[in-house]
């Protein structure tokens, strides 16, 4: 038995590690990982849960000492007003206001670092604003480790599928994004 729990603690170690690296194939690597060590998609959520928790308790000070670095740099200071102005142009793809549903889909659509400084930027502290931070991520997660373990099962190749989850992760939000705007673009020509 104990044998059987060090194996376990040994494969959830590894598949943590994976889900810690902050961009790229971590997901679907993490979840293909998990699933040829036999570890089952509930215990892949609480690993993921796990990972975003430390990216909360290492995020945190950091962007605290940048908040209040940027009340006494001038450079810093210029960096929040440009992320408050990109925040402007990207709110309004999730509603009028940075509430808690909006705040969930920062996150889900960018990330959950970004996502958290959203709700700083709309008065949130820390326990809500990485609640909503990481409810969008849980829900970004599982949509990918759903994929994976899909696409996985119809190809049976681990590495096609995560380049293929990979290039989805990249081209598909350009793609939304590019329709979103031939749609604004459109919707104002018919206007004039």
């Amino acid at each position: 038995m104990a044998m059987g729990n060090a194996k376990f603690i040994s494969s959830a170690g590894e598949v943590l590690t994976l889900f810690l690296i902050p961009i790229g194939g971590g997901i679907p690597a993490g979840v293909l990982l998990a699933r040829s060590r036999n570890l089952d998609w509930p215990v892949m959520m609480v690993l993921y849960f796990i990972s975003d928790v430390i990216l909360a308790c290492l995020f945190e000070p950091v962007m605290l000492l940048v908040i209040a670095a940027g009340k006494r740099s001038a450079f810093i200071s210029r960096i929040s007003a440009a992320f408050k102005q990109a925040m402007k142009k990207t709110t309004p793809y999730y509603g009028s206001s940075l509430g808690p549903f909006a705040l969930i889909m920062v996150a889900f659509g960018v990330d959950p670092m970004t996502g958290r400084a959203a709700a700083v930027a709309a008065g949130h502290g820390f326990l809500a604003g990485w609640a909503f931070a990481i409810a969008g991520d849980m829900l970004y997660f599982t949509v990918l480790m759903v994929s994976t373990l899909w696409l996985n099962s119809v190809l049976g190749d681990g590495t096609w599928t995560t380049l293929i989850i990979l290039a989805a992760m990249i081209f598909v939000p350009m793609v939304v994004r590019r329709f979103r705007e031939r749609k604004k673009t459109g919707l104002e020509s018919d206007k004039s």
